[in-house]
């Protein structure tokens, strides 16, 4: 712990006027720490593959978001082109390095131009991968990296996500599980330095409680859901 830390909670100690732990109550807040005990998880979580994928679906689309499902990734460049067709947008779109080239075919679908990069705030459409989805509630976990930046999250008005079936978890704790398991290095760090929960459009109710659309990101959200072992 950094000099700086430490007065600050021991400052913070201070004035609650609790003492530094230790023995038996540094022993058990040490594992606490590495026991990563859940909290409550909600039963309706608990479900099989097929019953969580419906339960996503219906909640993504309570808080506005649409959904669509394909069969493989290489169905992900036409359902992108139906929907921005659907809705009058443009056939550009810039995305990431986990979404294109042999993973997703993007020069099968002529009608669409594809770049690849962060996003800068000019472009209307963005695409991007998710790390997992929440049945419970219908949220996207996207993870900030080098090949996934959060600017593609929250910069276009709409935002494009590809979501695999294998990646649709019942609840919260199994996400922060799935986290440590497979992002974990040798020096022990797991943390990616963003992990962002979105669940639906942008949307605010600041103003005399009338919910907006698009507010601080995003106006349309859209998902795309690919079966199988994508």
């Amino acid at each position: 712990m950094s000099n700086a830390r430490g007065e600050i909670l021991g400052a913070i100690r201070t004035a609650l006027k609790r003492p530094e732990a230790y023995g038996a109550e540094n022993i058990s807040v040490q594992q606490r720490i590495q026991a990563h005990r859940a909290n409550l998880i909600p039963a309706r979580g608990r479900l099989g593959t097929k019953a969580r994928v419906d339960l996503f679906i219906r909640e993504a689309e309570q808080v506005q978001a649409t959904v669509a499902r394909v069969s493989a990734p290489a169905g992900v460049p036409r359902e992108v082109a139906r929907f921005l067709a659907k809705n009058n947008l443009p056939m550009r779109l810039k995305t990431v390095l986990e979404t294109s080239g042999k993973v997703i075919p993007w020069s099968e679908q002529t009608l669409l131009s594809v770049e690849e990069g962060r996003a800068d705030g000019s472009e209307e459409v963005c695409v991007s991968q998710a790390f997992a989805g929440v049945a419970e509630s219908g949220t996207l976990v996207m993870l900030s990296g080098a090949d996934s930046p959060t600017t593609l999250n929250f910069l276009p008005p709409t935002h494009i996500v590809v979501l695999g079936v294998a990646d649709i978890a019942g609840d919260y704790e199994e996400i922060w599980d799935r986290l440590r398991r497979e992002k974990t290095t040798e020096a022990g760090r797991f943390m990616p330095r963003t992990v962002n929960w979105i669940t639906g459009p942008s949307r605010s109710a600041d103003i005399e409680q009338t919910l907006l659309l698009g507010a601080h990101g995003p106006l349309r959200l859209h998902i795309v859901i690919v079966d199988g072992d994508a």
